[in-house]
């Protein structure tokens, strides 16, 4: 049992410290950005090659390889929305009056591009793991996708906390098209299911050898929903989250563009959706952000 306790500390230490690394880096001067993307490019490369390198690796060891290589390659999906270099054709707040099927469309246009980028991720990652038996990283970069476009869902209909000071100026306006409500329908039923598969995977890790490589995989990416799903809750719950990443949201914030300046949005759970995960999970973050 010592390694799936091993497991599930390393994964809630990499969700904590890379979601905080990334609002670190958010909140920087603008002109911080490009060096920030090309350093997480160079690692997000990196994870690629090494996801590839142990896929036929039942290890330990390839296993913690393959995790942290797929939270590293969805950091970098959240930074380059986020910084504003990937993101979608609409880069304005939502029209008022604006409702409906024509507010999800338009949503959807400030991080269309972003979403493509992530679908072709996904697939090149299945395609590079398909048969293999070390698909960790992949899985892992499934599970943050599936929970960021749950936290996504959850913010356009609508959850009393949106943190919408976690985001950078420049993509501010996202916060026109979320709704700020007490409760919405979906998140009851994305909160349930996503806890029976967390259950359904932590059950089959136990029922494997404690030490083996198919129980920490699943320890590992079954400890990432738990902690995508905990990120829901705080999207509707009156908790002091943002205490969890203090000292990455101390200290300077990103400069405001001048009038003229265009900026791309950056999309992610708006929401912790962006962060988080989702990472990175998180609110406003989680959404537009991890998953």
């Amino acid at each position: 049992m010592l390694s799936l306790g091993i497991a599930v500390a390393y994964a809630l230490f990499l969700w904590w410290f890379s979601t905080g690394v990334i609002l670190y880096l958010d909140r920087r001067p603008a002109s911080t950005y490009p060096w920030s993307l090309l350093g997480a490019t160079i690692l997000a490369v990196l994870s690629v090659l090494a996801v590839h390198a142990v896929r036929d690796h039942g290890t330990l060891f390839g296993a913690y390889v393959s995790f942290t290589a797929g939270v590293f390659i969805w950091g970098w999906m959240e930074m380059s929305y986020f910084m504003g270099f990937v993101t979608g054709p609409r880069k304005q707040p939502c029209p008022d009056g604006c409702g409906g099927w024509t507010r999800f469309w338009l949503a959807i246009q400030t991080s269309l591009y972003h979403e493509l980028v992530i679908v072709a991720a996904g697939l090149g990652l299945a395609w590079l793991t398909w048969g293999a038996v070390n698909q960790v990283g992949t899985w892992t970069f499934v599970v943050l996708w599936w929970m960021r476009w749950s936290a996504k869902l959850n913010l356009f209909f609508g959850v009393p906390n949106l943190n919408e000071d976690w985001l950078p100026e420049h993509i501010r306006f996202l916060t026109s098209y979320l709704a700020k409500r007490p409760m919405n329908l979906l998140f009851p039923v994305s909160v349930s299911v996503a806890t029976v598969v967390m259950c359904l995977l932590v059950a089959a890790a136990l029922d494997l050898p404690a030490a083996g490589f198919g129980a920490v995989a699943l320890m590992l990416t079954s400890t990432l929903l738990a902690l995508a799903i905990l990120e829901h809750w705080f999207l509707v719950l009156p908790l002091a989250d943002a205490a969890l990443w203090n000292w990455a949201l101390d200290g300077p914030r990103e400069t405001p563009p001048s009038a003229g300046d265009t900026v791309a949005p950056r999309p992610e759970s708006v929401s912790s959706a962006g962060r988080r995960a989702g990472l990175p999970v998180g609110k406003m973050d989680s959404a537009f952000r991890a998953g």
